[in-house]
């Protein structure tokens, strides 16, 4: 009777004139609950009576629930994917096929969807044929998407080595075929080169020559067609930093042709380097080559790749660390070190203990990238973590480089500095500097930090002192009046006057945008010992008169909860 009375009234939901989707989903989950739930109690009883006639008819309830909602709302494709999800959870293949078809019908423009199309036909009916003809199509639609090649390509090579094995069980069986042969074009992987040839027309770029190698090399009969993608690779894209990437690389693969038996740890580590330094030979040669700053990040890259690594012998690390910094130096003296790596640069040197070094490479980066606020912010850290002298001087002298926009992390990173080093005074003097030095959005920021540290040091006569004198200045934020807020309930003697002023300082700020700042007042008024419960009427009416849009109705229903205690 309960599951009577649940599907009737989602059953009366979904025939109202206006029809709603969340209506849908929420019959189409409770049918597929009630599936789940049907079959974990057969499953524990062991009871199987009216199986087909129970399930099936649900089934079918649920496909034409999701035909009407597919049907009404066809530019969902969430949906059609939870259809297509259901119908491979149950196995109704018969059904899957007619959605897929409604599916693409609908929306053409989506490759992932023909690819799922054909995946399945590929993978779960079996049929090559079908799939072969889905990508077709979809490739009518797409002609230059390089996803559907490459996945068109991986299929094709996939039914060539089905068929091989098949082939090699039936001669292993002894088996006669009878007039039935197999294609040596297609054992071959000869349809695969065809869908190959056709992309590299259209499709232009190492990437996808790339992809399609890596699909291809998944294969043990692919060694031609490699060859073939490889020597394309390397007679068009001669000059891009991927190609040679990969010819580099390549040489991590070629190792040695010996039995691997008997090799001892040396010897390892022996072929190991070997293989390494055929890779930066390759990279030698590509730098001369091509020498852009994208060819040196790939050599780059590669190394610090190789140094990360883990290995047992020190010897190994140690030439990988001298390689890694001989790279990065070589770089830097092209004048092609891009801004992120000289970061990198510099944390190497430091987790090698070569401070001076570091502190060398730092400042040369902030001459070539003087402008830069995070070359800066990253020497100043090196020059702080080393305890230099030269801290203050290098501070002054980034502040004298960088425009005022955008130097907040300075001087935050500077104010820091000075709270554990320099006197209460200077640090003071370092507070009031930034809130000029600084454009008026990010004086908001250290007006907060200068707030925070002078209550630490002061006390709270002298931070309220601090507070008027900023409210001389705008923009502040909310934070920054919350903070002193919160300075004063923490005192002994909370004085009521004084919050109210503050919160009638922050209301006249944030008063049209903030519905919480006018309840947290009210609240305020109600709970401290001399607040007046009387004003509460007076706040209400001036934030109903001031707050915008839709705060209103959102100050009401909380300012409702707040008189029936549920607040």
């Amino acid at each position: 009777r309960a599951v009577l009375r649940k599907a009737s009234a989602l059953e009366y939901k979904i025939q109202r004139r206006a029809l709603r989707k969340e209506d849908f989903i929420n019959y189409i989950q409770y049918e597929i609950n009630l599936l789940e739930l049907i079959k974990k109690r057969r499953a524990r009883i062991g009871y199987s009576f009216k199986k087909d006639e129970i399930e099936n008819s649900i089934l079918h309830r649920v496909h034409s629930l999701f035909n009407r909602a597919t049907g009404k709302w066809k530019e969902d494709v969430q949906l059609w994917l939870s259809h297509v999800a259901f119908c491979k959870q149950w196995n109704a293949k018969h059904q899957l096929s007619k959605v897929f078809s409604s599916m693409l019908a609908i929306h053409p423009n989506k490759p992932a969807l023909w690819i799922m199309a054909a995946k399945w036909e590929m993978e779960t009916q079996l049929s090559s044929e079908s799939a072969r003809h889905l990508f077709l199509r979809a490739l009518r639609f797409h002609p230059e998407c390089p996803k559907l090649y490459q996945e068109y390509f991986r299929m094709e090579l996939m039914h060539a080595e089905k068929q091989r094995k098949e082939k090699k069980e039936f001669e292993q069986a002894k088996m006669d075929l009878g007039e039935f042969s197999y294609s040596e074009e297609i054992l071959s992987g000869e349809m695969a080169r065809i869908i190959y040839r056709d992309a590299a027309q259209k499709i232009k770029g190492v990437e996808f020559h790339l992809a399609v190698l890596s699909i291809a090399k998944l294969f043990d009969f692919t060694q031609d067609l490699q060859k073939e993608i490889l020597e394309s690779l390397q007679t068009k894209y001669a000059d891009d930093p991927l190609t040679w990437d990969y010819m580099a690389r390549r040489e991590l693969e070629l190792g040695s042709l010996q039995s691997t038996e008997h090799t001892t740890k040396q010897m390892k580590v022996s072929e190991m380097t070997q293989r390494e330094e055929r890779c930066c030979a390759v990279f030698e040669e590509a730098v001369r080559a091509v020498p852009t700053e994208d060819m040196w990040k790939c050599y780059i890259t590669f190394c610090l790749e190789r140094y990360n690594r883990k290995t047992n012998s020190e010897e190994l690390k140690q030439k990988r660390l001298e390689r890694t910094l001989s790279v990065f130096h070589k770089t830097h003296e092209s004048s092609l070190l891009p801004e992120a790596l000289y970061k990198q640069w510099v944390q190497l040197l430091l987790e090698s203990n070569l401070f001076e070094t570091a502190t060398e490479v730092a400042e040369a980066a902030t001459k070539r990238f003087s402008l830069s606020v995070e070359m800066w912010q990253m020497r100043l850290q090196v020059l702080i973590q080393l305890k230099s002298d030269a801290v203050t001087q290098c501070f002054e002298e980034a502040v004298k480089h960088v425009k005022s926009k955008g130097t907040l992390p300075l001087w935050s990173l500077w104010v820091e500095w000075s709270e554990g080093t320099n006197s209460k005074e200077g640090t003071e003097a370092l507070y009031r500097r930034s809130l000029h030095a600084t454009t008026p959005a990010e004086s908001v920021t250290m007006k907060e930090k200068y707030l925070d540290w002078t209550y630490r040091n002061g006390g709270y006569k002298k931070v309220k002192r601090v507070f008027t004198s900023l409210c001389e200045n705008r923009p502040f934020s909310l934070d920054f009046f919350r903070k002193m807020i919160q300075i004063e309930k923490e005192q002994e003697s909370c004085k009521m006057l004084h919050l109210r002023e503050y919160y009638e300082r922050a209301l006249r700020e944030f008063g049209s945008t903030n519905s919480d700042l006018w309840l947290d007042y009210i609240k305020e008024e109600l709970s401290h010992p001399q607040g007046k419960p009387e004003n509460c009427g007076s706040i209400h009416w001036r934030a109903m008169k001031i707050l915008q849009g839709d705060l209103v109705e959102d100050f009401v229903s909380k300012y409702t909860l707040l008189q029936t205690g549920h607040l």
